[in-house]
């Protein structure tokens, strides 16, 4: 683990921030950032969405760190400051979704070479939802999860969806896996789309919060994803949406005006998780997280007392 750059500065984070680089197992660099609060009662393990990067969660590990918990947060492969996986720096790439996996991986190991206190809690926004729910399901070593709009699905119509289909998997075969979904492009949508049209959060403060960093640090920044992304996530729902929901407390977060990810499959799985609770946020969007600090207190509030419950928290461990 060497260390990394963490922008401090941008991330309104508790002041004792860290960061490291670390190889996946294929040799794909990325970074992970750590705030440690001391004598932790847990650790969170935050996977954020696409697009986003660890100093975006600055102010969330503000939150967990009044609250006695750690949070350790990653940049995944292609976004943030690990290694983009294209000629163009901006598209959000992948070749396999599966890949995000290895990511995973090395997190855990940082987190175990850190020896971050124990237990573990997953936090897992929309494509990290995606690539959490994977996690879980294959064993991650975490006693409760919250997931936050999570991306067990994509908004679109139902006649554009087997265009979506069709058109990533024949623009993939004919080595066009690279270029951009339609309607996207390389720019990042905080910096692209006016606030007043915004479909993330009803907080202006928080949305120039978003654009600072990126105004300040525009190399964390990626515009939208590729085809071949495209193609790939679809797969990885389809196959996550066949497989039962495991055995672990799970509270999912997501707002009544959600138009990114694709609320009834949101609904669907959380009706297969045994014991599991959905939190519909009344005029949330996409971000509820980082919404007005009125939503941002009693959620997080919410997710940390969900952490604590019996047979979740450090009373358990």
């Amino acid at each position: 683990m060497e260390v990394a750059p963490l922008f401090a500065q941008v991330a309104d984070g508790p002041d004792n921030g860290a960061a490291w680089w670390l190889r996946a197992r294929d040799g794909v660099r990325i970074r992970v950032g750590l705030w440690h609060r001391e004598a932790a009662a847990g650790t969170v393990l935050l996977f954020p969405g696409r697009t986003e990067y660890v100093e975006k969660y600055g102010r969330a590990a503000q939150h967990f760190a009044s609250r006695g918990l750690a949070t350790l947060a990653v940049d995944w492969r292609g976004q943030g400051l690990a290694d983009r996986l294209t000629g163009d720096a901006m598209a959000g790439h992948v070749l396999h979704f599966s890949d995000y996996q290895k990511d995973v991986e090395a997190m855990v190991g940082a987190a175990r070479a850190l020896d971050l206190p124990r237990p573990w809690h997953l936090l897992a926004h929309s494509m990290g939802g995606c690539i959490g729910l994977r996690a879980v399901m294959d064993g991650l070593d975490v006693r409760s999860v919250v997931f936050s709009g999570p991306m067990w699905g994509i908004h679109m119509g139902s006649a554009l969806r087997p265009f979506a289909w069709s058109l990533a998997w024949g623009l993939r075969r004919l080595g066009l896996g690279h270029v951009y979904a339609p309607s996207t492009a390389g720019e990042h949508y905080v910096l692209s789309e006016p606030f007043e049209t915004n479909k993330l959060t009803n907080d202006r403060e928080m949305w120039d919060y978003m654009a600072r960093q990126l105004e300040a640090h525009p190399e964390l920044g990626i515009g939208g994803p590729s085809l071949r992304w495209l193609h790939e996530a679809l797969r990885e729902m389809r196959t996550l949406a066949a497989r039962p929901s495991p055995a672990l407390p799970c509270l999912t977060i997501v707002g009544s005006d959600e138009d990114i990810v694709d609320v009834g499959r949101i609904h669907d799985r959380m009706a297969r998780w045994p014991g599991g609770r959905l939190e519909i946020v009344p005029g949330g969007r996409h971000e509820t997280l980082m919404d007005t600090p009125a939503v941002q207190a009693r959620l997080f509030e919410m997710i940390c007392n969900f952490y604590d419950s019996p047979g979740n928290g450090a009373a358990a461990a």
